[in-house]
């Protein structure tokens, strides 16, 4: 006998209720679980402890804190209340058009669960991001002649972001709207050049071929993807992951993604940056003067991005 909707999300409004009363260790983990209880239902406990940034014990803590015997428990009452939210949704021919948005929901409650998911995105990727990683990424760029992006649908925003960043630190961008170009592209890369790709799914073929072709060519490349395990992250000299909030069904992923994306793009360009303090002030500079000066209304000060 299917769990009625409002019993099973019971698990939801237990840990809304108590989020606010949380010390910041158990608070991480019950906004990981508003934001995303679908995906939390299939994970281990070690696995949701490490993308919420915290130990396996602190888990067990939050479960108790829950009232519930074990963490088994806690999956299935997470898995009851996305059955019977989609099953009820179902008997009243619906479907889900948002990450976490349901029918009925009022502003104030939409801005509040884009919010929170928004902020997880962010500490999440920050917490995950592996300074080596991000060391050996500016190496790249710094010996690349060239730096190509390959991307597509909404990742396109933080490869956009990329090439204005790195162009105005003085290196030469490409990137191509059309994930055919982009393929043509990555076959004809020299060992002086960079590819990187984006993909939160890192499943997406034509960056996964680009990123094949490119190794063939002897270019570098850096992959930015929430999933380790992906051909992108494989295929990668440097991944660079972000948050594990990938979108499922109809609507795709969900903007509040691709702050991660946007982070680690920023992350990059700003440790560049430092690196190479002089080299990006002079070109900043002259960026400046020649493509925004004109565009400011008199008077404006100089932007440095």
């Amino acid at each position: 006998m299917a769990v009625p909707a409002d019993e099973a999300g019971k698990v939801l409004h237990l840990i809304t209720s108590k989020l606010p009363y949380l010390p910041g260790a158990l608070r991480q983990i019950g906004e990981y679980l508003l934001a995303h209880p679908r995906q939390a239902q299939s994970m281990t406990i070690s696995q949701l402890a490490s993308a919420c940034g915290v130990a396996e014990s602190t888990v067990s803590r939050f479960v108790r804190e829950l009232g519930m015997d074990s963490y088994h428990s806690l999956r299935l009452s997470l898995a009851e209340a996305t059955f019977a939210t989609r099953s009820a949704a179902a008997d009243r021919d619906e479907e889900f058009v948002y990450e976490g948005i349901l029918r009925g929901d009022e502003p104030p409650a939409i801005v509040g669960k884009i919010e929170r998911s928004s902020r997880q995105t962010l500490t999440q990727t920050a917490k995950q991001v592996s300074g080596d990683a991000i060391s050996r990424a500016v190496d790249l760029l710094h010996a690349a002649d060239a730096v190509v992006f390959c991307c597509m649908g909404s990742s396109s925003i933080a490869a956009e972001e990329g090439v204005m960043r790195f162009t105005r630190a003085g290196k030469k961008c490409l990137l191509y709207r059309d994930q055919s170009v982009q393929v043509m592209l990555a076959t004809i890369l020299t060992p002086r050049d960079v590819l990187i790709g984006i993909s939160d799914s890192g499943k997406s073929t034509a960056i996964v071929d680009a990123m094949r072709l490119a190794r063939q060519t002897g270019a570098t490349s850096i992959g930015i993807t929430s999933v380790q395990d992906s051909p992108l992250a494989e295929l990668s000299d440097v991944p660079l992951f972000t948050s594990n909030v990938a979108g499922e069904g109809l609507y795709g992923e969900s903007v509040t993604s691709k702050w991660g994306q946007l982070l680690l793009i920023d992350i990059l360009y700003a440790s560049y940056a430092a690196r190479h303090f002089d080299d990006t002030l002079h070109h900043l500079k002259e960026t400046y003067e020649a493509g925004i000066r004109h565009s400011r209304s008199p008077g404006s000060p100089p932007a440095q991005g």
